[in-house]
């Protein structure tokens, strides 16, 4: 759909009719490389045009009232890309977030961060918090950027948690339930996500979200993040407005 002549305007008001919009969408931003590839460009090129999608599609997701939108920014296993690479997008992240955060602040967005915040670069990291702080009292959408994330190593991490709670009698084994589990993950105070995008047109997940992802509609398009503007945004939203979402259950029991 990107490229193509359509009215972002009117096609957002066909999204907000319909109602039964997510709460929660999560993005795999993929493509990056492969864009500026095509373009005989070096990858922190893409990254750096991924960034302008990444404001287009925050400030939908806020005029749109979704609650969260997680962004899948830095994978734990992105270290082990090229040293040049992995430097310029600290740099990167540091130059963004120092320059966003006071039209973030201005629309009422809450920054937030899942991850080892720790491990970063000193000034990336330093960054990251000072934005965290300045939009903490926001009310408007949840910006959730997923920075040395992974998946497994979030699971581990609760689980490490969960067993010294049972080691020390403050939790019985018996009350080990999905709510605790949750409870103990990253993402203990946002929803699960409604809506998972992919792009690039890769089929996996890559490490991500994994235990918050059980139920969540998942939206695959072969567009590279550079190239996901507000229409393509819109189209998952409206592609997950036509889906029935069971939870193991029958149609006929959704609706009873």
């Amino acid at each position: 759909m990107s490229g193509s002549s359509v009215d972002i305007n009117k096609l957002k008001a066909e999204v907000l009719s319909q109602g039964n919009l997510p709460k929660h969408v999560a993005i795999i931003m993929d493509g990056n490389g492969r864009w500026a590839k095509s373009r005989s460009k070096p990858r922190i090129f893409g990254h750096k045009a991924g960034v302008k999608s990444v404001r287009l599609i925050t400030e939908l997701a806020g005029e749109l009232n979704l609650e969260a939108l997680t962004l899948y920014t830095f994978s734990s296993e992105n270290w082990n890309r090229p040293k040049m690479e992995v430097s310029a997008l600290m740099n990167l992240l540091l130059e963004t977030i120092t320059r966003e955060v006071e039209e973030l602040h201005k629309n009422n967005v809450r920054l937030t961060v899942i991850g080892d915040l720790e491990s970063m670069p000193k000034g990336t990291r330093g960054g990251m918090l000072a934005g965290i702080k300045k939009t903490e009292n926001n009310t408007g959408l949840n910006l959730n950027l997923a920075l040395n994330y992974g998946s497994r190593q979030e699971i581990l991490m609760a689980v490490k948690a969960i067993g010294t709670e049972v080691a020390a009698g403050e939790l019985q084994i018996s009350d080990i339930n999905d709510t605790i589990i949750s409870n103990h993950l990253y993402t203990a105070d946002i929803p699960d996500p409604d809506l998972l995008i992919r792009t690039s047109g890769e089929f996996r997940l890559s490490n991500f979200l994994l235990w918050q992802l059980a139920y969540t509609e998942i939206f695959v398009t072969p567009t590279f993040w550079p190239d996901f503007k507000e229409q393509d945004f819109l189209e998952a939203i409206s592609e997950y407005q036509k889906r029935e979402r069971r939870y193991g259950q029958v149609s006929e029991q959704i609706r009873m």
